[in-house]
C-alpha cells in the first residue's frame, strides 16, 4: 500500500487514533465524534440529533451511533431543571472516554450558552470554558392566596400521580441517590454491582452509572443472601417490562429490588437423637457382658444370632418315617 498525505495549515480536527481505530464505534459514530469536535464555539449548542442530521445521519442510524458514544463513554446526558421551570437536556461529547463522576464534573462547571428561547437540547464540548456564576431567582416558598383568602385545609398527605419535582441542591451538585451505609461483605457488594451494570447490556434504558449501581448495591444484595443467584437477580430485574417505559433507571430498580424481594429461606430445625437406653448385662450363654436393649430384650444381637443359627442334628430318614406310622425302628443286621 502506497500512502500519500499532506498535513492541512488551516480547517482541521485533531483525531485521536483511538477514535479513528476503535474496534466497537462504527463509521457513522466516528464521523459524529470529529464533526462536533470541530466546530466553532457558538455551533456548539444545538441538540447531537440536528448536527447529525445535517451529515446525514438519522433515524435509527443515529440512534446506533449515539448508543455506541454513550456506551463507551464519549458522550453523556444530564437533565436539569432551569429558570422559569423549562427543562433542559445536557449533552455533553468528548474526544477521550469518560466516566459518570468526570462528566457530572464537567456538566456542573460548564452551563449551556443557549438562550431561554432556544431548543431545549444543548450539545457541550468538554472544552468550553465555564461560563460565570449563577444565582438562583425564585425566593422562599409562601403559600398560596386565592381572593384575599388562604386556604386552611391541608392535603399534604394525599398523593398525586405526578410528586413535584425536588429543588436542585444550592451548590449546582448533580442530584443522584445517596450511597448507604452496609456492613454486608464486599465481595457481596461487588457481585451485585456486577449484575447492576451489566442491565445496560440487555435494556438501555436500564443504563446505571458506577455510583447509582453501587448506592442500589445495598438492595441487591439481601437478594444473593437469600440464597438467589447472579443470574437470578438479573432474570428478575429485567423480567415483566412496563408498558410505558422506564422513566428513571434508579428509581424502577430501588422499586423492584424492594418490593419483589423473596421471601428468606427455611431453616429446618436440626434433628435431635432420642436418648440413649442403658446398659443391661446379657443373660446369653459365655462370659459375662453388657448391651444397649433398643426394645426391652434380655440378650445382645450377638447371642440371638448365634441361637438363632444353632440348629439340631438332622434325623435318619427311617427313624423320620417310623415316627411317622407309630412303629419302632429296627436296626438293619449284617449278612
Amino acid at each position: 500500500m502506497l500512502r500519500h498525505a499532506i498535513a492541512p495549515s488551516a480547517r482541521y480536527t485533531k483525531a485521536s487514533n483511538d477514535v479513528v481505530r476503535h474496534p466497537r464505534l462504527n463509521s457513522d459514530a466516528k464521523i459524529l465524534l470529529l464533526y462536533v469536535q470541530g466546530l466553532p464555539g457558538d455551533a456548539k449548542c444545538k441538540p447531537l440529533s440536528e448536527l447529525a442530521r445535517k451529515m446525514g445521519i438519522k433515524g435509527r442510524a443515529y440512534q446506533k451511533a449515539k448508543g455506541q458514544l454513550v456506551e463507551h463513554g464519549y458522550v453523556h446526558e444530564r437533565r436539569s431543571q432551569g429558570e422559569g421551570g423549562r427543562w433542559l437536556t445536557e449533552q455533553l461529547v468528548a474526544n477521550s472516554p469518560l466516566t459518570s463522576e468526570q462528566a457530572g464534573l464537567l456538566l456542573r462547571e460548564t452551563a449551556p450558552t443557549a438562550a431561554p428561547t432556544a431548543a431545549p437540547t444543548a450539545t457541550v464540548a468538554a472544552t468550553v470554558p465555564p461560563p460565570s456564576a449563577r444565582f438562583p431567582t425564585v425566593g422562599e416558598p409562601t403559600p398560596r392566596v386565592a381572593g384575599g383568602y388562604e386556604p386552611v385545609e391541608d392535603h399534604s398527605d394525599k398523593t398525586t400521580a405526578h410528586p413535584p419535582t425536588e429543588p436542585e441542591p444550592a451548590t449546582g451538585a448533580t442530584p443522584g441517590p445517596t450511597p448507604q451505609t452496609t456492613t454486608a461483605d464486599p465481595a457481596q457488594l461487588a457481585r451485585a454491582e456486577r449484575v447492576l451494570l451489566s442491565l445496560r447490556h440487555t435494556r438501555r434504558e436500564l443504563f446505571l452509572g458506577v455510583r447509582e449501581a453501587r448506592a442500589l448495591a445495598a438492595e441487591a444484595v439481601k437478594w444473593l443472601e437469600r440464597g438467589l443467584s447472579e443470574s437470578d437477580l438479573r432474570h428478575a430485574l429485567l423480567a415483566e417490562r412496563p408498558r410505558e417505559g422506564v422513566r428513571s433507571a434508579v428509581g424502577f430498580l430501588r422499586h423492584r429490588l424492594i418490593q419483589k424481594l423473596p421471601e428468606p429461606p427455611v431453616r429446618h430445625q436440626p434433628y435431635e437423637r432420642p436418648p440413649l437406653a442403658e446398659l443391661v448385662e446379657c443373660v446369653g450363654p459365655g462370659e459375662p457382658h453388657v448391651f444397649r436393649p433398643l426394645f426391652g430384650e434380655s440378650e445382645c444381637p450377638s447371642c440371638c444370632r448365634a441361637a438363632a443359627h444353632t440348629e439340631p442334628e438332622p434325623i435318619p430318614w427311617r427313624e423320620r418315617i417310623a415316627r411317622i406310622n407309630g412303629t419302632p425302628t429296627a436296626l438293619p443286621t449284617e449278612a
